[in-house]
């Protein structure tokens, strides 16, 4: 059997809860850490990893999985957070985040770490391995899905768009594309940075069927899935606008949180709003 669970709408926002809980914890005090684009994005991997998608945390390689990538690598906290609740490894693992010889570093390493499909982080590179997955999905006859979460401050990326054609041209419509909108990069607001709106037209006028959500409404989140999973010749992008450092008030639409520090005091304050 795989891993998706028969989980209600209330049942995933606790498990997305929980998930940002864990990173604040992993990560935790007077330590830099990028929790704010992992934050922004905990509603869609819940939903990914407990509603979505076939996978089996006893067997990892299983060839009918679905394939995720994140792209936005520098998150892997939440990736490894999920993994750890869905059995991958045991939870006392995430307490070992970034230290030497520990399965979990600061980017994923599919050589390292039960359930990660590829090396990312290196931005702009995510979704070019997403398109050769799904092409060989289609190689070799096999019908998974290949979801591959982007940041926007990504977007800046040539590779992306040399990406976002190909998949077009291949009509590779099991791609699935999730572009986590939380509209603030490393060091401030990507419309002072490097502004690449209109995101909805530009995807659309690549070949894409586009959906616009609330990345943290985790019923749009499924319908979205649900409706991007229909073969249609285009590849999809499900553009979730989100915030930066979710579920962390002092946190939140903040770039000093892309990989920031957090004192002992708002340690304890975000373990607290994330327990209550």
């Amino acid at each position: 059997m795989d891993c998706t669970l028969d989980c209600t709408i209330e049942d995933l926002k606790k498990k997305a809860k929980a998930i940002r809980l864990n990173i604040v914890k992993m990560v935790g005090p007077e330590v830099a850490g990028h929790f704010g684009g992992s934050c922004s994005i905990a509603d869609i991997v819940t939903a990914l990893y407990f509603y979505k998608m076939k996978h089996r945390p006893d067997n990892p390689g299983w060839e009918e999985r679905d394939r995720l990538i994140l792209s936005k690598g520098h998150a892997a906290i939440v990736q490894y957070a999920a993994l750890a609740m869905c059995g991958y490894f045991p939870m006392e693992e995430l307490w070992n985040l970034k230290k030497l010889g520990s399965i979990l570093q600061g980017h994923p390493d599919m050589m390292k770490t039960p359930g990660i499909e590829a090396n990312t982080g290196s931005l702009g590179q995510g979704l070019s391995m997403a398109c050769g997955i799904a092409a060989g999905a289609r190689l070799d006859k096999k019908d998974y899905k290949v979801y591959c979460v982007i940041g926007d401050g990504e977007l800046a990326e040539g590779q992306i768009w040399e990406a976002a054609m190909a998949a077009s041209y291949y009509k590779l419509d099991n791609l699935i594309g999730i572009l986590d909108c939380n509209k603030i990069q490393a060091t401030g607001f990507i419309t002072e940075r490097f502004d690449t709106n209109p995101l909805n037209e530009k995807w659309m006028s690549f070949g894409w069927d586009v959906t616009e959500i609330d990345g943290h409404d985790i019923k749009q989140i499924i319908d979205a899935l649900e409706q991007a999973g229909k073969a249609d010749g285009k590849p999809k992008m499900i553009i979730a606008h989100t915030v930066k450092g979710k579920g962390i008030p002092f946190a939140e639409n903040t770039a000093a949180f892309h990989n920031g520090m957090m004192s002992r005091e708002q340690y304890e304050m975000a373990c607290r709003y994330l327990t209550d």
